[in-house]
């Protein structure tokens, strides 16, 4: 296959049955193959996967890789990654129509809307894998388990809806369990800040996104934290 460019893989993806995209922050209008609107919000696993089955996201995606392994993991369930990198998702989408999995589709969006987009008791569960830790002072905000996302998350997660952590920083695993214990309506389930020095807790947990991959290389640990907020 030919190496692709990002504007190649933009116009692309339009195409793709398995890709939704809001362009407009201001105007939180979904389109979904060829451009055209569709109404998604509250109707996700109806409308696209055409059941009723558990709805997962995976946010901050990348390249679907999480995505992709859960989907073929569990076929009992629906995922959507997440992300607002189009050239990224590209890879994963692609890979899913190759592959015919089914139970797995993408949303290329920014974060901090996503609330926008999915009902109330919409989604069972949500996996952050891998995302930015903005260790810059004055970023912490930004990090996908701060008090304002996890506010968000609240909009459209099940009671007892579960929040997956999995990360290399011991800046965001440290992060996270601080803000856990802060916040009265958070309970912490699981956290091991080296998960591979024993027998993994979860065995959905050995699946590797190629951002894992380097961090391995690198002799990093790797930190996961499973929550209820």
């Amino acid at each position: 296959m030919a190496r692709r460019n990002k504007l190649e893989k933009f116009a692309e993806i339009l195409s793709f049955p398995n890709v939704y995209e809001n362009y407009d922050p201001k105007a939180p209008q979904i389109v979904g193959k060829d451009g055209v609107p569709v109404e998604m919000k509250g109707s996700w696993t109806k409308n696209h996967f055409k059941n009723d089955k558990p709805l997962v996201l995976e946010l901050a995606c990348g390249k679907g890789d999480y995505t992709l392994g859960l989907a073929e993991r569990f076929p009992d369930k629906n995922f959507i990654g997440i992300d607002i990198k189009g050239n990224r998702i590209w890879k994963g989408a692609h890979t899913a129509l190759e592959n015919k999995i089914d139970n797995a589709a993408f949303f290329r969006t920014r974060i901090e809307q996503i609330a926008l987009f999915f009902e109330k008791d919409e989604v069972d569960e949500i996996w952050i894998t891998f995302p930015d830790p903005f260790l810059r002072k004055g970023k912490s905000n930004r990090r996908l388990t701060s008090p304002f996302f996890l506010n968000h998350y609240r909009k459209f997660l099940k009671d007892g809806g579960i929040v997956n952590l999995k990360t290399d920083s011991p800046v965001l695993y440290e992060f996270t369990l601080e803000t856990i214990a802060e916040d009265d309506k958070c309970n912490l389930l699981y956290e091991d800040h080296d998960i591979y020095s024993k027998p993994l807790y979860r065995p959905e947990l050995e699946i590797k996104t190629f951002y894992e991959q380097m961090h391995l290389e690198d002799g990093r640990t790797i930190k996961y934290v499973k929550f209820t907020i």
